[in-house]
């Protein structure tokens, strides 16, 4: 009974606390104080709002005050959003700050309709009116781009058919085809670098009836996904991406493949979209100059369908940031050089249901720590089972050719295969490559993918060295003059990449990785 009095004391504490205002004020003198004079608002695209930014009003005398208003300059008009103190609108008139005190003005905005490319928005927040008038300035930067949406009929969201589930249902997924004559974007199978493209959903290069389609993207594009979002290159389809190396002090001219949040907030946050996937029957892909960040997985290639030539050659690019995978091939053939990856939830390449895939000068690194699957790792099955009454599909690596290359981590083991196959094969060779190994607790000896001294599987590798990254963990991956990558290159490696990532001729021996090293400033 005492508890139940007490709960009701404290409710009857609270109402009155809620309904009472059991102070006085004095007017605002003008004298009011803020976090900052000018709210500046991270770049946003037309369209899309900005996130929520903080302004905190101080009261710094020694009596509660009242605002008589607080207005946006333009009023109705303005693009910004304001919440006082948890109370959302344009204007607001009468509000208190008790002494030695303060509030939170929280703001957003979202500008439409813009006519030039670029648009400096401003207005101010205005504290009171006439003599007594105080300011703050609201600037933000926003960028027009290229919208590419689902259709919408009737009110329901066009989709793709992805394929067919256990239970004979269509498996679709918010999206639609590329257009060539799109009423609004004009020809969609040429990304330029005039402006940002914005995708929302799924973009699929190619058509119902597989007609072949090529998307090139130009050199300096800007492509950002929308949440669940991506781009599918279909059967007989092909994506060529343009970049070329970055001069300093010149435009940047690598493409880069991104989400659409572009707060510093956001810079390195992984999972924001989906991936680029290169569906079954995809041919004649390449990729060279280009950053891909922030998804679920970088880029996903194959279908369970073998080709002989590479169905993506990938060259001179970084891939960081991804929830679960850098890239992903099921079954396909993949050509790498110059590559540079890092910061991938489970690994940075991973291979399943065999498939055939050769790298040269390329870096697989990862500071993420917390993972169960080694940073590069090969399966000759798939992980996801199609059903109780299936049986495992296994299939061969027809040829894997490490060459020159970074397999690395934090973890003690990040080269790792699983062969489920009683007689699948793994034609593969590691050659002059540095590699994090250190079985601890024996796990694998006498396993033969794990037998280092067989050399008709590893040559000439380094376990275990000494790297000397400019910055893991900011995907910085250049290596010092202190690297034990430095001179161990193979030649014969080194002359299918004579240069490195970033432009500079490599020497002879070269350095492993897709980087030259180069002596690090104080």
């Amino acid at each position: 009974m005492k508890q139940f009095l007490l709960f009701i004391s404290i409710i009857g504490l609270i109402s009155l606390a809620s309904c009472r205002k059991d102070f006085s004020t004095q007017p605002s003198t003008g004298q009011l104080e803020f976090s900052k004079d000018t709210v500046f608002l991270d770049t946003i695209f037309s369209e899309i709002g900005s996130s929520t930014y903080t302004l905190k009003v101080y009261n710094r005398s020694n009596e509660a005050i009242t605002i008589p208003t607080i207005s946006l300059k333009d009023g109705e008009n303005s693009r910004y959003r304001l919440n006082v103190d948890g109370i959302a609108g344009n204007s607001f008139n009468d509000i208190d700050i008790l002494a030695k005190d303060s509030i939170f003005v929280f703001v957003e905005v979202t500008v439409s309709d813009l006519s030039t490319t670029e648009l400096l928005y401003v207005d101010e927040l205005l504290f009171d009116t006439g003599d007594k008038q105080q300011d703050v300035k609201l600037v933000t930067l926003v960028r027009d781009a290229v919208f590419l949406f689902p259709n919408k009929i009737d009110g329901v969201v066009e989709t793709l058919l992805m394929g067919i589930n256990d239970e004979e249902e269509e498996i679709r997924i918010e999206g639609r085809f590329l257009n060539e004559n799109h009423p609004i974007n004009g020809n969609e199978y040429i990304f330029t670098n005039e402006k940002p493209y914005v995708i929302y959903g799924y973009m699929k290069v190619g058509s119902e009836d597989d007609q072949p389609k090529t998307l090139t993207v130009e050199a300096g594009a800007e492509i950002h996904f929308h949440a669940n979002s991506g781009l599918l290159v279909g059967n007989g389809s092909s994506l060529h991406v343009m970049g070329t190396q970055n001069i300093e002090g010149q435009e940047n001219t690598e493409v880069v493949f991104q989400g659409d949040r572009l707060e510093p907030a956001f810079e390195n946050i992984s999972g924001q979209w989906g991936y680029i996937r290169f569906l079954t029957g995809s041919v004649n892909n390449y990729i060279n100059y280009a950053t891909i960040k922030n998804g679920l997985i970088g880029l996903v290639s194959g279908g369970i369908q073998f080709v002989e030539v590479p169905t993506l050659e990938i060259t001179n690019s970084q891939i960081y940031n991804n929830s679960l995978f850098g890239i992903l091939g099921l079954h396909t053939n993949i050509k790498g050089r110059n590559l540079a990856l890092n910061n991938s939830g489970n690994s940075a390449f991973a291979a399943m249901v065999g498939g055939v895939y050769n790298f040269t000068h390329c870096t697989f690194a990862n500071s993420i720590n917390q993972r169960s699957t080694p940073n590069v790792w090969l399966l000759d099955s798939n992980i996801v089972l199609k059903g109780e009454d299936d049986e495992l599909e296994t299939r061969n690596f027809y040829s894997v050719n490490f060459t020159n290359c970074i397999i690395d981590g934090y973890s003690n083991m990040e080269l790792g295969f699983d062969q489920q196959g009683t007689d699948t094969e793994f034609n593969m060779h590691f050659a002059n490559n540095l590699i994090q190994f250190n079985d601890t607790q024996n796990t694998f000896e006498g396993e033969a993918l794990y037998n280092f001294d067989d050399t008709n599987l590893y040559t000439n590798n380094i376990f275990n060295g000494f790297l000397d990254y400019k910055n893991l963990s900011l995907n910085e991956l250049n290596i010092g003059e202190n690297s034990d990558a430095i001179g161990k290159a193979s030649f014969n490696g080194t002359l299918q990449a004579p240069i490195d990532i970033l432009g500079k001729t490599r020497a002879n021996p070269a350095d492993v990785g897709s980087y030259e090293h180069v002596i690090f400033e104080e």
